[in-house]
């Protein structure tokens, strides 16, 4: 088989696995298609959305190595008939599936989608009383960066600065990060693993 053929099956297996996942989501809510072909790119979509919710257009295209104009007519459509949410963040505009999220929710799930963002309130979960340079070292970026994004964090209702940092609604965040680990990076997904030791649920 040749290169071409190679990247169009590639595409294929990955449109597959993802339709598997759209197909079965109670969220998708499909106007009905005759073209199957046409249907299996928009359950792609929804199950990928799915699994990773928060995710932007560009980001969307390229991991199911879609087109720009087969990805935006399969949007227009799943937004249309009610399947899939545009939230709007800064420049992003960021994609979920319809009705499953709080506006709390989607404004966390769009700052855990940003490395620095997420990694400041990875470690603040773990660890509450870390500072500011703490931060910064365990991210590996300047103080002035961690400043910045703790003031965009408080502006978006994630965070408190008020005596130091802390994380706005803790188990609900914990619970995005836990849930959606796998679409996120290692730091994530070793937070998950410790989870049952940072929650203490009411009873």
């Amino acid at each position: 088989m040749g290169e071409r053929g190679e990247v169009d099956e590639q595409k294929r297996a990955t449109l597959r696995r993802f339709a598997a996942v759209g197909a079965a989501s109670p969220f998708a809510r499909f106007t009905d298609d005759d073209d199957t072909g046409e249907s299996d790119v928009r359950d792609a979509i929804a199950g990928y959305l799915a699994a990773t919710p928060g995710a932007h257009f560009s980001k969307l295209r390229d991991d199911l190595q879609l087109g720009t104009g087969e990805t935006q007519h399969h949007l227009r459509r799943l937004v249309d008939g009610g399947a899939v949410e545009v939230h709007r963040d800064g420049d992003y505009k960021r994609l979920y599936p319809a009705t499953q999220f709080s506006e709390f929710e989607k404004t966390a799930l769009g700052y855990l989608r940003r490395d620095t963002p997420r990694g400041m309130l990875v470690e603040l979960l773990r660890d509450p009383d870390a500072t500011g340079s703490a931060l910064a070292e365990a991210l590996g970026v300047s103080r002035p960066t961690v400043s910045k994004y703790a003031k965009e964090l408080e502006a978006a209702g994630l965070l408190s600065r008020e005596d130091g940092y802390r994380v706005e609604r803790p188990e609900t965040v914990l619970l995005l990060v836990v849930r959606y680990a796998d679409s996120f990076d290692a730091n994530a997904a070793r937070l998950a693993g410790e989870a049952d030791e940072l929650v203490t649920f009411g009873r």
